[in-house]
């Protein structure tokens, strides 16, 4: 039986978490029907747009994309620090730009006076809210609720537009974390749908080598040479770490660079002598994670580690 959310989502263990929709009609998310020859392709557009804007209301972080024709995969940061930093106000302005809130915090904001039962509601609202705001399940609904209601609109037609849950993967170290991207950043590849990582239409690795290709970015702010809207690369980790990914980005780069032109159905695949150097810091053989990076769903359940 699936397990609940609250029994696969420990932040005590780890804050990254691999999430799954897909999508449960024969008409497909993306791409073009072939019966009909109608084209989806435009709601790929919803999916990233919709995806890249959540963080802002939300306490938590996108470390990786790719929008499939009848799914979609997301690997989420859960920043609890930054949940915890916010203050009552900040916290009913990320509500309500997801949600209209209540009259109550409607009133708060706007600095009207409110008595102390008011007061001890509005703390128990921020309380649920903080909570929400840091929840990957929350995140989740905010993302597909919003798009089954635009399809669902566009098809003229009611009902269910994804499954009913999503699949969620904990991943508990940097192997983990680092398999499961490059499996998200390749995924378009293995599909048939593009050729190289910088072509991979609506995916986070295009959207990393086109903002790491900008020159004049780089000369201005090296920080300039990441996309803000995804989790940065710090480097590897150090006294004191900063918050982003445990990895350097030219290194990571690589990795799928090297990766991606391994499992090309049109490749020998033989294993180059020289290996990116993650993969020598993360104690990983080649082999076994090419295996990883090809089927990281159907080998792991819940839990990678």
């Amino acid at each position: 039986m699936p397990k609940p959310r609250k029994a696969l989502v420990s932040l005590d263990s780890t804050p990254y978490y691999h999430c799954v929709s897909r999508c449960v009609r024969r008409a497909f998310l993306c791409g073009i029907d072939q019966l009909t020859g109608r084209s989806f392709e435009h709601r790929r557009g919803w999916i990233e747009e919709r995806l890249l804007t959540l963080p802002r209301a939300f306490a938590i972080d996108i470390c990786a994309y790719a929008v499939m024709h009848n799914h979609t995969h997301v690997v989420l940061h859960i920043d609890t620090d930054r949940a915890a930093n916010w203050s009552q106000r900040d916290v009913i302005e990320h509500w309500h730009a997801l949600f209209n809130g209540t009259l109550l915090s409607q009133r708060f904001l706007n600095d009207d006076p409110l008595s102390k039962s008011e007061l001890f509601l509005i703390h128990e609202l921020v309380a649920c809210w903080r909570e929400r705001l840091q929840s990957v399940s929350w995140f989740m609904r905010c993302l597909n609720e919003t798009i089954a209601r635009k399809a669902n609109e566009e098809d003229g037609c009611t009902g269910r537009f994804w499954e009913g849950r999503f699949k969620c993967q904990a991943l508990l170290d940097e192997a983990a974390l680092a398999a499961c991207m490059a499996y998200v950043d390749l995924n378009p590849i293995r599909a048939g749908m593009a050729e190289t990582p910088e072509s991979s239409e609506y995916t986070s690795i295009q959207r990393r080598i086109r903002s790491a290709s900008n020159k004049t970015a780089a000369q201005k702010n090296i920080r300039s040479t990441q996309p803000a809207a995804l989790q940065l690369f710090v480097g590897y980790p150090r006294e004191p770490m900063p918050k982003g990914l445990p990895f350097r980005l030219e290194d990571y780069l690589e990795l799928v660079d090297w990766t991606g032109r391994i499992i090309r159905d049109d490749k020998r695949g033989a294993i180059p002598s020289s290996l990116p150097p993650i993969l020598d810091r993360l104690n990983l053989e080649p082999k076994a994670w090419l295996d990883m990076t090809r089927s990281f769903e159907n080998r792991f359940c819940s839990l990678v580690g």
